[in-house]
């Protein structure tokens, strides 16, 4: 199948910034496209603005990754990191029709569903993310896991996810943020049976937490937090670990949101933890409080964000 025309000029305007000057690239859409979508509190979600720093090396990325793409465009590969840089940029709208064509063009490979179903969730679009995670789960079934490279490598390089984590990881969010908490511990469940390391199981740990105790399983829920070793050896889910440790007792919650500490994108990740374990143990004003300051924040692409910002909007407040 042949890319799309609004691909193609997509492609035509990186590469021409990138070989007309040193600068960094530039995005040329109307300010009107610097709107990717409509949160559910019924806001614009705008494009973040990059440092110069920052969009020097994004739109260098893409470059590559577009120029890899050009060379060989029916290559999975190429198009999954394709659609992944521009997700980088914020992109969204456009990384969905990157991925959608990598769907058309391998109607088989899972990766093409649970990448495009990602970005279905940062755009609000649950009932498609669903589809698209339910088909993915309905691929691997009897396959064998894989690591999925990193995007932005951690600080030890060493990749920490799988593609069997990612559907399973992604389909319990889906339901979560739409309220179905049974379907969601049953993915939580599948996604902890396909960690692989501390830094999956801790992800997925808190998430469950916060399930069962919507479910109103608490002491199910405790069980898990009081299982948290205080001695694991975390790479990148820091927040998540820390949680964890709050929900056992060991840190309180006013650490976990000291503003000496915590920067604004912290504050929209580790925040809904915090107002979500207000809200379940009684403080229900005071979580939604945080809630209501998560979704002030810029990161409205960040799990807790969205999250934060379903149960205000079911809560309608």
């Amino acid at each position: 199948m042949r890319p799309s025309l609004r691909s193609l000029a997509l492609a035509f305007a990186v590469s021409l910034a990138a070989c007309s000057s040193p600068e960094p690239a530039q995005d040329t859409q109307s300010a009107s496209n610097q709107v990717e979508g409509t949160s559910l509190l019924g806001t614009e979600l705008v494009r973040r603005s990059f440092t110069p720093e920052q969009r020097t090396q994004l739109d260098a990325e893409l470059a590559e990754a577009q120029a890899a793409y050009e060379r060989a465009p029916l290559d999975a590969d190429s198009i999954i990191w394709y659609g992944r840089r521009l997700a980088y940029l914020e992109r969204y709208r456009d990384a969905v029709e990157v991925f959608t064509e990598g769907v058309e063009k391998h109607p088989d490979d899972p990766r093409m569903y649970r990448h495009r179903g990602h970005r279905y969730i940062t755009l609000r679009m649950f009932d498609d993310a669903l589809a698209d995670f339910q088909y993915a789960a309905r691929l691997i079934e009897g396959t064998g896991n894989e690591i999925e490279p990193d995007g932005r490598p951690n600080a030890r390089n060493i990749p920490l996810s799988t593609l069997h984590g990612n559907v399973y990881y992604h389909l319990a969010l889906t339901h979560y943020l739409r309220g179905e908490y049974d379907e969601s511990l049953d993915a939580w469940n599948k996604a902890l049976s396909a960690a692989t390391n501390d830094d999956s199981r801790v992800a997925v740990n808190d998430w469950r937490y916060m399930t069962l105790r919507r479910l109103g399983r608490d002491h199910e829920a405790q069980a898990i937090a009081n299982g948290v070793s205080e001695s694991l050896d975390i790479i990148e889910n820091t927040a998540y670990y820390r949680r964890l440790l709050m929900y056992k007792g060991v840190v309180q919650p006013e650490e976990l949101l000291d503003q000496n500490e915590v920067d604004d994108l912290q504050f929209a990740t580790q925040g809904y933890g915090v107002g979500n374990w207000y809200l379940e143990n009684g403080e229900e004003e005071r979580g939604r409080e945080i809630f209501r300051r998560i979704v002030e924040s810029p990161y409205w692409a960040a799990f807790g964000y969205i999250a934060a910002e379903a149960d205000l909007a079911r809560a309608g407040s």
